[in-house]
């Protein structure tokens, strides 16, 4: 049932001009899960995430929001949602305090609760010594950090963070996934959108890989990964190995030399303990052979390609 998720869709569609943005996506996203959309650019993350805050309506689908259709002319609904777009949405003439102040306003907050909620959202964007100064005069981290403080202002129950660290220093990033971390142990929602492994890896319970408006794959990192073989590839960190030793090793798989080192890909029918138990065997020093085991790379450029795109 619908009740159980926070956000679920069925199948949502969404076209410009003829390109399709998204393509009959089914997404059940239950409370209190750090939800990864992790994509290439173009997939159709953004779109997903403009049509469930209500900047643009989709062609076909449906969506529900905690049990409920989602309706964008609901001011209870959109309360329940904040959003970090992918672009900066601050006045950079006004100061931190300014910016927390304004939306807080149009949030329907005043009174002793917005300051109240400002200081709050000033400590959590680690802001409170900037709260003066403009926008303008900010880093990029620092409206980073900022644009999230705004998007919680309202206390939602589910956070969209559309590509949240592009452009920011790692100690930003940092407080960023700090902060959202601490926001989910405390029982928000977060549908995170991102295009860097390592973000998906360190902060979702669950991961989608979207492309070309599709969910290609959805589910826990673990499960994920059994699609692909326990080793991806060995890798002997010097080619200083004599004919005997490079003709058995090349029994194991497929060889190839680049810059100093020979990579081996295994057979299908490898086993790295008889790899181990001929290393042993033949004397040869277990730490020149590096096993690189599969990652959420490897799962998504075998999903997405390997060419590059804008």
């Amino acid at each position: 049932m619908s009740e159980a998720f926070a956000l679920d869709t069925a199948g949502l569609s969404k076209s410009f001009g003829g390109v399709a943005a998204l393509k009959g996506l089914n997404l059940a996203i239950e409370p209190g899960c750090f939800f990864g959309l992790l994509g290439p650019n173009g997939a159709g993350k953004s779109t997903l995430m403009s049509i469930v805050s209500g900047f643009l309506q989709q062609d076909e689908g449906t969506i529900n929001l905690f049990g409920e259709s989602l309706n964008p002319d609901d001011p209870g609904q959109k309360k329940l949602i904040g959003l970090a777009p992918q672009n900066i949405a601050l006045y950079k003439e006004l100061s931190a305090e300014g910016n927390l102040s304004l939306f807080g306003r149009l949030q329907g907050l005043g009174g002793a609760e917005l300051k109240t909620r400002v200081d709050e959202a000033l400590e959590l964007a680690q802001l409170q010594d900037r709260r003066k100064s403009a926008v303008k005069e900010f880093s990029g981290g620092m409206k980073r950090r900022l644009n999230i403080a705004v998007a919680l202002l309202h206390y939602p129950k589910i956070l969209l963070c559309d590509e949240p660290t592009v452009g920011v220093d790692p100690q930003s990033r940092n407080a960023i996934f700090d902060t959202l971390l601490q926001l989910k142990e405390q029982g928000l929602t977060v549908v995170y959108s991102t295009h860097y492994m390592e973000e998906a890896e360190r902060l979702c319970d669950r991961i989608a890989i979207i492309d070309h408006g599709e969910i290609l794959r959805e589910g826990e990192l673990d499960r994920l990964l059994q699609e692909l073989p326990d080793i991806e590839r060995i890798t002997i960190r010097s080619c200083n190995l004599d004919a005997q030793y490079r003709s058995v090793f090349g029994s194991f798989g497929e060889l190839r030399e680049q810059n100093g080192s020979i990579h081996l890909k295994p057979f299908d029918d490898f086993r790295l303990s008889g790899f181990y138990r001929w290393i042993e065997e033949e004397n040869l020093d277990a730490r020149d052979f590096v096993v690189d085991r599969p990652s959420l790379e490897n799962l998504f450029l075998q999903l997405t390609g390997r060419e590059l795109r804008e």
